[in-house]
């Protein structure tokens, strides 16, 4: 997909100091949660169980519901979105756009809302050949040199080496993306996939959250809520009071 500087400015509300609302989710695997309203929704990927065309439009009808609740709504693809994979195997992903319109569509691309730089890419290291796989290394280290400088909200598939990546007493975060964050320094870095690891880190410059609303059994989990943040035109925050 092109990388796509698109600039669309966000809604009015009433929150006195707060340019921007951000409401973040990953890995809802064919669950609906419910979400709390936002000027932006953001979804870090893997929306269903296999991708299947039937789980691709109930992940997108679920997205038109959330379409009055939402100015904006931001996603990218997982490991079990092979459906995605596929759409852009085939040269097609502008049909995926189109069966998830209203909700934006980022793959390795971009979007500027309100003067706010967003960046989406789903890749993660190898693990048994699922979508959106690549090999540790130069391999996977060639889709993180595309994030550019000046990314105010990064949000990738997998975490980072070492933050909110345990899978029982391994890390099994990407080392490449971690450098790459610590280059960039996004603001905020949102992801899920490792539904374990669920919860928030702020590390120099970086405010990092693991959106997984899973748990290991691939049922929402009670305790997994939605991030969300405000953001006052200097930082983001945290909204503790927001559900």
């Amino acid at each position: 997909m092109a990388e796509s500087r698109l600039l669309v400015r966000s809604r009015s509300h009433m929150r006195i100091g707060v340019k921007m609302r951000l409401t973040l989710i990953s890995d809802t695997h064919n669950r609906f949660p419910e979400v709390p309203e936002a000027d932006i929704l953001i979804h870090a990927g893997d929306g269903t169980m296999r991708g299947s065309m039937p789980e691709l439009k109930d992940w997108a009808a679920w997205f038109k519901q959330q379409k009055l609740k939402f100015k904006h709504m931001l996603f990218i693809s997982g490991n079990h979105d092979f459906g995605l994979e596929h759409f852009m195997k085939e040269g097609h992903e502008e049909l995926v756009q189109e069966l998830f319109y209203p909700a934006f569509y980022l793959r390795d691309s971009s979007i500027n809302i309100e003067g706010v730089n967003f960046y989406g890419s789903p890749w993660q290291p190898r693990f048994c050949d699922w979508a959106f796989n690549a090999d540790r290394g130069l391999d996977i280290k060639q889709y993180w040199d595309m994030i550019y400088r000046g990314t105010d909200v990064l949000i990738s598939h997998g975490p980072p080496m070492g933050i909110l990546d345990w899978v029982g007493k391994q890390r099994v975060g990407c080392a490449d993306l971690l450098l790459t964050v610590q280059d960039i320094q996004p603001a905020v870095h949102a992801f899920g996939h490792i539904h374990g690891a669920y919860g928030s880190r702020e590390i120099g410059q970086t405010k990092f959250f693991n959106a997984s609303m899973v748990g290991e059994d691939y049922k929402l989990n009670p305790k997994h809520k939605p991030w969300v943040l405000d953001y006052d035109g200097k930082a983001f925050t945290e909204v503790s009071n927001a559900i």
